[in-house]
């Protein structure tokens, strides 16, 4: 047997689908749910319905959305009854503040999406990093490495070592054109990486071995059951030493795109309140 508030919700989503010349002709509101001078209706409730879910899983949706939204019209209800006036009042306050706020964040948001400049200069980027350089030191250490990770018993071994460990243009390439010997490989040296990612990705490398990885222009190979890792460490900034330039971008980046926002929002602000009073829309009393 189907339970009543059940067979109600599944035949008020049927009454929803079919779009019956009833509700549209009708100019009045569809009631589904009332709990004391609190109504819920159709219309609350029809984005819930889909398509894409089965009748059963609609009416499950529906019949829990009605009853969360009785059981807080009712503890409003209570709440009205025993909290007192002023701590109503302070509510409603709170709760106005917070529309305001949302109706004007929502409008200079707006604003700032079609004012702001996102495209910072590597000159501007440069200037702000030399100005504030004490914001910008390091609390873990960075390496630039490359590294290759192929099997023990690979033919070309020596030959790859030998290219590897130069590393001219020529080099680079042909280790390039073999990579599909490597069982996973990283030959771009250019880019900082913190410690900690370097000994996730190369499993043989430990927190012991960082005297060999904190040292520049040094070459390692290092073995483990999955075979043998060829790792150069290119250049190293240690913790506590000022970023490099290059791995503070990001940072540097949103900090002055923040600095525009905040100053775009100032004068949106300054303008529309000298505008205000210009058209006497804004006055002080005294």
């Amino acid at each position: 047997m189907i339970k009543k508030p059940v067979l109600f919700v599944t035949v008020l989503l049927l009454l929803l689908a079919s779009g019956c010349n009833y509700f549209e002709k009708s100019e009045e509101k569809e009631v589904i749910a009332k709990v004391n001078n609190s109504y819920l209706y159709k219309e609350d409730i029809a984005s819930l319905v889909s398509e894409n879910i089965t009748k059963e899983d609609s009416a499950l949706i529906v019949s829990n959305f009605i009853t969360r939204w009785a059981t807080q019209q009712l503890l409003l209800d209570r709440a009205k009854v025993n909290l007192s006036s002023e701590q109503q009042n302070e509510f409603d306050k709170l709760v106005s503040n917070y529309r305001n706020e949302l109706y004007a964040k929502a409008y200079t948001d707006a604003i700032i999406a079609r004012q702001l400049d996102t495209t910072v200069s590597r000159e501007d980027a440069q200037q702000y990093y030399e100005q504030n350089g004490e914001n910008f030191i390091l609390n873990e250490d960075l390496v630039k490495l490359r590294y290759i990770n192929l099997t023990a018993n690979n033919s070309n071994l020596e030959t790859i070592k030998t290219s590897f460990r130069r590393f001219n243009k020529e080099d680079k390439q042909s280790l390039l054109d073999i990579a599909i010997q490597f069982n996973s490989y990283s030959l771009n040296d250019s880019v900082w990486v913190k410690t900690k990612q370097v000994y996730d990705k190369i499993g043989p490398l430990t927190p012991e071995n960082e005297l060999s990885l904190l040292k520049k222009q040094n070459f390692m190979q290092l073995e483990d059951s999955l075979g043998v890792y060829l790792v150069f460490v290119e250049d190293v900034k240690l913790r506590n030493e000022q970023a490099p330039l290059e791995y503070s971008l990001p940072n540097i980046n949103q900090i002055l795109l923040n600095k525009r926002k905040l100053e775009l929002i100032k004068k949106l602000e300054k303008d529309i309140t000298q505008d205000a009073i210009k058209n006497e829309q804004f006055e002080i009393y005294n």
